[in-house]
């Protein structure tokens, strides 16, 4: 616990000193959410109607752009062969650098999420079930993408079969997360998606972290 909590630290202070690379999500994630409705029109009705899933679909996006460095710069200094070699877990190397990198990129989302669902039109009622259903599922997102980062971070050209791993198993949180807000906003319970996401980030932060570790020693053996 204690060399867990040591590497969110040292991750946050790096984050803190580079805010720039940080708030690229930031930013991909409101131009998105922003642009759309220049789109499409801006019809009160069609805002509420698309709000959920374009939210969710630009927090999902936002999420894979910033995956691609996760562990990139500790292959390229060594530290991912030193962490291998030494007697430290590399499962705890895991979980310090999701959790990091989920409070880095994903809870900036979280908060400004309420702000750009309010100019959607979003009901009141269906924001506080969005804000909910991003804590469940971003760090789902984010652990189960730092597998597929893990087992291409030996690759010189990762960008694009990045991707291609993770997208199915995306496509879950994202229809259970956005349908629970949608369900919200149309007076419904959301209580079932809830659940399944409440499951599914349970299962998640369980096991992601052991198999990014075995990928990651797969990826330092290359």
């Amino acid at each position: 616990m204690k060399s867990i909590l040591g590497l969110i630290q040292r991750d946050l202070l790096l984050a803190y000193r580079r805010r720039g690379e940080a708030t690229n999500a930031i930013i991909f994630f409101g131009l998105v959410v922003l642009l759309f409705p220049i789109g499409i029109g801006a019809s009160e009705r069609l805002l509420t109607e698309v709000a959920p899933g374009l939210i969710w679909i630009a927090a999902l996006l936002a999420t894979m752009l910033s995956l691609d460095d996760l562990f990139k710069e500790d292959f390229q200094d060594g530290t991912l062969e030193q962490w291998t070699l030494s007697p430290h877990s590399l499962v705890s190397f895991a979980w310090a650098r999701l959790i990091s990198h989920w409070i880095i990129t994903s809870v900036p989302l979280i908060l400004i999420s309420p702000l750009f669902a309010m100019t959607l039109n979003l009901p009141a009622e269906a924001i506080g079930v969005l804000v909910l259903s991003l804590l469940l599922g971003t760090p789902l997102l984010i652990f189960v993408g730092g597998i597929g980062v893990a087992l291409t971070t030996g690759l010189k050209k990762s960008s694009m079969l990045l991707p291609l791993l993770i997208l199915p198993f995306y496509i879950p949180v994202l229809i259970f997360g956005a349908s629970a807000v949608e369900v919200t906003a149309a007076g419904w319970s959301p209580a079932g998606q809830l659940y399944i996401l409440g499951g599914l980030f349970v299962l998640g932060i369980t096991l992601a972290p052991f198999a990014v570790a075995s990928a990651l020693k797969v990826s330092v053996s290359q």
